[in-house]
């Protein structure tokens, strides 16, 4: 042992003990007949194509050496109103051996109970073991996780009281049961981590991976960054690039280790991710713009007949005639339907049935629509909404449009059409 190991020892914090494989130094600590230690899950910033922040992870093994599950860690520890100890001591490890990484900017990635914000003994105890080894607060992320009853006005108060401090908070594990949407507004976090059932769910559900971009864009609005966690395949690494996620965990893009990150290897795998996904999107792009194409046509020649002066009724039948075409409406400058839908499929009528108080449209305002806008801000061709919820039937659904003149009045002529992925 050199001296300057000899050192580092004498320097150990009380109850932990200082080990050094594969030139890694970690600290350890006992609990029972445990030996508790730490490893780092790097959280990346897919726009910045590096680690940004590294998540302490416990890891515990037995007096013969056998994994032992975290989860049984903490469990027993309930069991016997250790809790809040066992997690401060994981806390403690976590800091010591996040001094001992060598990370220069990053943030660690702290969990930690309820309790330890709210009740003051534990607040102070993570507030002094951050003194002790000069990590200011602005480089932790507090990761807060409903465990049991939860006075939540307390805890959003102590929440508001460490963010002063200089803490970023985190909300962990929305969607897998614990977080709702109402608890985000409650607790106001900077960052919410979408768990990974939200990933399973979207891989295999269509309508979950069309859902899961509104989702991270309603968390942005209200001002939070997003994390998605539990990244294990390509496919998911796409889901989390397509909804516009602002970080990503899993063992996709790197594992827990008890060292840093490997850069190059991250910039590499994140390189190739987004260029798969640019493919990907410029390639529905053009499949979409494909087969628009016909009822594009047909709606520019719909409004041509418009502007000479035909009735609506007898210049739709080329874009109804369409196999996905839905129906045709005329919309005045301020967005309010003119007459009734046009439809021809009679095969519409058992959908629409269930949707009867909807059917009579005429002098529906629909201002609000971004077909509308759209057709109002550059009107000299056709514009495509993304697909969305028709309200006519609660169907996906594309809606085209275009502005035409009728008569010396600014009009806009719009068609739907039906819209399932191919």
């Amino acid at each position: 042992m050199t001296t300057e190991q000899q050192d580092r020892i004498t320097a150990t914090p009380h109850g932990f003990n200082l080990s050094v494989t594969s030139g890694l130094q970690r600290y350890s600590a006992q609990h029972a007949d445990l030996t508790l230690t730490t490893v780092f899950q790097p959280v990346f910033s897919l726009s910045h194509m590096r680690a940004v922040g590294y998540e302490g992870l416990l890891r515990a093994h037995d007096a013969f050496d056998r994994p032992v599950s975290p989860l049984d860690v903490f469990g027993e520890a309930a069991r016997f109103g250790d809790l809040l100890q066992v997690d401060r001591l994981a806390q403690s490890l976590h800091l010591e051996n996040f001094r001992l990484l060598g990370a220069e900017s990053e943030w660690l990635f702290l969990n930690v109970h309820p309790g330890t914000l709210t009740e003051p003994y534990h607040a102070a105890a993570l507030l002094a073991s951050l003194a002790r080894i000069g990590l200011p607060p602005r480089r932790v992320v507090l990761e807060v996780l409903e465990e049991g009853p939860v006075d939540l006005e307390q805890l959003a108060a102590a929440i508001t009281s460490f963010r002063e401090r200089g803490f970023l908070i985190a909300l962990d594990d929305f969607g897998a049961g614990h977080v709702d949407i109402g608890r985000v507004w409650q607790l106001n976090p900077d960052i919410v981590k979408l768990d990974r059932n939200m990933l399973l769910h979207a891989s295999h559900r269509a309508d979950m991976a069309a859902a899961l971009p509104a989702l991270v864009s309603l968390l942005h609005e209200a001002g939070k960054l997003v994390l998605v966690e539990g990244v294990e395949t390509e496919h998911e690494a796409q889901l989390a690039l397509a909804c516009n996620a602002d970080f990503v965990q899993g063992f996709f893009f790197g594992r827990p280790l008890p060292g840093l990150a490997d850069a190059v290897h991250v910039k590499a795998v994140i390189g190739e991710a987004t260029e798969r996904y640019r493919e990907q999107t410029e390639a529905h792009e053009r499949s979409m713009a494909s087969r628009l194409a016909p009822y594009s046509r047909a709606l520019e020649r719909a409004a041509e007949r418009l502007a000479a002066g035909e009735p609506l009724g007898e210049v739709c039948w080329n874009f109804l005639g369409l196999d996905e075409a839905a129906r045709c409406f005329l919309l005045d400058a301020s967005g309010r339907q003119m007459g009734r839908n046009v439809a021809l499929r009679v095969d519409r009528a058992p959908r629409e049935a269930r949707f009867l108080p909807l059917e009579d449209a005429q002098g529906a305002n629909w201002l609000r629509r971004p077909y509308f806008r759209a057709a109002l801000a550059a009107p000299d061709r056709v514009h495509a909404t993304a697909p969305y919820l028709s309200i006519n039937e609660a169907l996906p659904c594309v809606t085209l449009s275009i502005a035409v003149q009728i008569d010396g009045r600014l009009c806009v002529l719009c068609g739907d059409i039906d819209w399932t992925e191919n």
